[in-house]
């Protein structure tokens, strides 16, 4: 699994021109599912967010986690973090799981994070095309790979 996370002031999602979710203070996550995946990929994943020290103590220092500052989180599904762009002008996204298998780890993820981060986790709709919208705060910007690649 990969995720863009991103600390943010605020964040939303709009569909059809509504607004579907939105929080203040905490992370935005773009998520996605490879085609090998699992569980405990997704539980690396949950764990690696929950605990993330990238936000600032009294001292200026990145050294407390969501959880310690009580921020929010907006989990944001997103297909297209697979994309290979090395070959050609246009991505491929065949490493990306098809909806039937991603659609359940998605969701696995982000009941595993809510459990570990001791907090709500507002999401957007899986496959729904979405305005996302953000004040990224820093800007601080994460790549994460459950395969530790990056």
């Amino acid at each position: 699994m990969r995720a863009v996370i991103q600390r943010v002031k605020r964040a939303g999602v709009v569909i059809d021109g509504s607004l579907f979710s939105e929080i203040s203070k905490g992370l935005l996550i773009l998520v996605a599912v490879g085609n090998d995946d699992t569980q405990a990929d997704a539980d690396y994943l949950a764990e690696k967010t929950a605990e993330l020290r990238i936000f600032e103590d009294d001292d200026g220092k990145m050294n407390l986690s969501v959880k310690d500052v009580k921020g929010e989180l907006l989990v944001v599904s997103q297909f297209t973090l697979y994309g290979d762009c090395r070959r050609g002008r246009r991505p491929s996204f065949s490493d990306s799981a098809r909806p039937e298998k991603a659609r359940p780890l998605y969701e696995y993820f982000v009941e595993k994070l809510k459990q570990l981060a001791q907090t709500d986790v507002k999401t957007g709709v899986f496959a729904a095309h979405m305005e996302v919208e953000l004040v990224n705060d820093g800007p601080v910007t994460i790549l994460l790979d459950s395969g530790k690649l990056f």
